[in-house]
């Protein structure tokens, strides 16, 4: 089954099922995202890809709203790219952006200051260096979910990692604040592949951009390799 509307004055087709944003990328619309990704579920958090649909009182996520026969939908309107522009100042009013060049290029497309809301108060947190693998760096988590699913009911069924707290004290963290090594977590790197802004990055990465000699890790490595467990 198939419907037909308008998007961008254009009109398209959508098969039964697909989202608004699906049959804008299928029709070369470009719409912007964060949360989303091909592997995980789509859950609407960012409201990055919202979009304008006539009779809706308020911008819709196109990531999760189902294509619907005679919909008249706008990507960007002007109400739509306020919005975005809203949206990418108040992430960069609060958190370290600096290892999210997607949202970046963004900021540069919309226009977006990251001095808009000089009172806001930012997300701190040390560098979380608890395993051979991986670093965490949750001054630079949007929280977009993508780790938590991955590591969830998407791909791994590991369940290391999930949210916790709640408003603005809401983080992504271990059960318990365990470390990494005493939780499920399987060293897969499945979260630190779908990650968009650097919050978790590969050791060795890490350590290079601390000024560590790649021959300095290998020696790391070595040191780790060889220690005798206990």
């Amino acid at each position: 089954m198939t419907v037909t509307f308008m998007m961008d004055g254009k009109e398209v087709t959508a098969q039964d099922g697909q989202t608004l944003l699906d049959v804008a990328r299928e029709n070369g619309i470009d719409i912007p995202t964060i949360c989303f990704h091909e592997a995980t579920t789509a859950n609407a958090l960012c409201r990055i890809c919202v979009v304008e649909v006539e009779g809706m009182r308020v911008l819709q996520p196109s990531c999760i709203v189902k294509a619907g026969a005679n919909m008249k939908v706008q990507t960007r309107s002007e109400k739509v790219i306020r919005a975005r522009k809203t949206i990418l100042e108040m992430l960069a009013s609060t958190m370290d952006l600096s290892d999210a060049p997607e949202i970046l290029t963004m900021m540069d497309e919309y226009g977006a200051s990251d001095e808009r809301f000089p009172d806001a108060v930012r997300r701190e947190s040390e560098v979380k260096d608890d395993n051979p693998m991986y670093i965490r760096d949750y001054s630079k988590c949007l929280l977009c979910w993508r780790c938590v699913q991955v590591c969830a009911d998407d791909a791994q069924y590991t369940y290391a990692i999930n949210f916790e707290g709640r408003g603005f004290e809401t983080q992504i963290g271990t059960f318990f604040e365990k470390p990494i090594p005493e939780t499920t977590c399987v060293m897969c790197g499945q979260c630190v592949g779908v990650c968009p802004t650097g919050a978790l990055k590969p050791k060795r990465e890490f350590l290079l951009e601390q000024g560590k000699t790649p021959a300095e890790i290998s020696v790391m490595n070595t040191g780790r390799k060889q220690r005798k467990p206990r």
